[in-house]
């Protein structure tokens, strides 16, 4: 998905706009240490995905589930939803097969 998808939900005018022509969007944010622990445990796990990708992910499900309609934002959740989940032994085992 690309970085200024959502913002359309906020501004429809932008979904046209190009890259240069679209503000970004930085955000800071403080999280419970629990939710940290465990987002770095996540992230450990699954070397696929980072930091960027978990939280535009779980931005992408919350506003679905709270009635975004945007097609983007329901694109993304989806998904990441039935992103079919690859370890690091799998991406290696296909990539030899490849060669």
């Amino acid at each position: 998905m690309d970085r200024n998808q959502l913002e359309s939900c906020i501004n429809p005018k932008l979904a046209v706009a190009s890259a240069e022509e679209t503000p970004y969007v930085s955000l800071e944010s403080e999280i419970p240490e629990v939710l940290f622990a465990a987002m770095k445990g996540f992230i450990g796990a699954n070397p696929n995905w980072d930091q960027y990708r978990l939280m535009s992910s779980a931005l992408a499900r919350f506003l679905y589930q709270n009635g975004c309609n945007e097609r983007a934002v329901t694109e993304h959740y989806l998904d990441d939803l039935f992103t079919k989940k690859t370890t690091g032994i799998q991406s290696k085992k296909e990539d030899s097969k490849t060669v």
